[in-house]
């Protein structure tokens, strides 16, 4: 069911298991002029579905990266004149999706009151090895608010033990941060440092990500003490 976290900005929580482990998933909805953006799709029950035609019209679908996208298909059925945007490796790797338009360049104004840039150079480890994650980071100005998907996790006391275990082991326990598996998949590291920056000169204070506990303030120097431990150098 969908949460509301601030003016025009809902999240809906559902389980997801990744290898193994119980790490949840997070559905991102935001409203714009009567026009709603969802942002890493999860799959739609009718409570949801009804929650979601009560506060707009689903315009845009949104698949943050080459992993986030396996519902945006039953979105895009249940919501045909939709927009399904998506990045060009996830049109790569599934030719088949019914994506409408593609982002695969930084942008000041995505949407009317909702920005984004291309996170470059972020790979993560999955069971085909090593993969770039090419990932979409939005910017809700309104609400101050910075939008992940799997560029940073924050795991906490609220997941089962054994997540918390392993997320102490790599390093996502309690603080915003990229795991231990994008550390050693990662090489291109002032790609991520350039698309860090970007993201630091937003003006955010909470932070949404897919996978952990939202960040309700102080999200800019959370994050941004993620990523100087993670780059292993100190931001400006």
């Amino acid at each position: 069911m969908l949460k509301e976290i601030d003016t025009d900005i809902w999240v809906v929580d559902a389980p997801f298991k990744y290898f193994g482990l119980s790490v949840g998933t997070r559905m991102t909805v935001i409203r714009l002029n009567n026009r709603l953006a969802v942002i890493s799709p999860i799959q739609l029950d009718d409570g949801t579905s009804q929650q979601l035609n009560k506060l707009g019209t689903v315009n845009h679908i949104i698949a943050p990266n080459v992993y986030h996208y396996l519902f945006a298909a039953d979105f895009k059925a249940l919501y045909p004149k939709a927009t399904f945007w998506a990045t060009s490796a996830l049109k790569a790797k599934k030719p088949k999706l019914p994506i409408d338009r593609i982002i695969d360049s930084d942008t000041d104004n995505f949407l009317s009151n909702l920005q984004c840039i291309l996170f470059d150079g972020l790979k993560t480890i999955d069971f085909n090895g090593f993969n770039l994650l090419n990932e979409l980071v939005f910017f809700h100005p309104k609400s101050r608010t910075l939008i992940l998907t799997d560029t940073a996790f924050n795991f906490d006391d609220s997941y089962p033990f054994v997540t918390q275990f392993v997320a102490r082991v790599i390093g996502t326990y309690k603080q915003l941060s990229p795991s231990l598996l994008e550390k050693v998949a990662s090489t291109e590291k002032a790609k991520i440092q350039q698309a860090v920056q970007k993201i630091l000169a937003w003006d955010f204070d909470r932070v949404i990500m897919a996978h952990g506990s939202i960040i309700e303030s102080q999200g800019k120097q959370t994050f941004k003490a993620g990523y100087e431990s993670f780059l292993g150098q100190t931001l400006p």
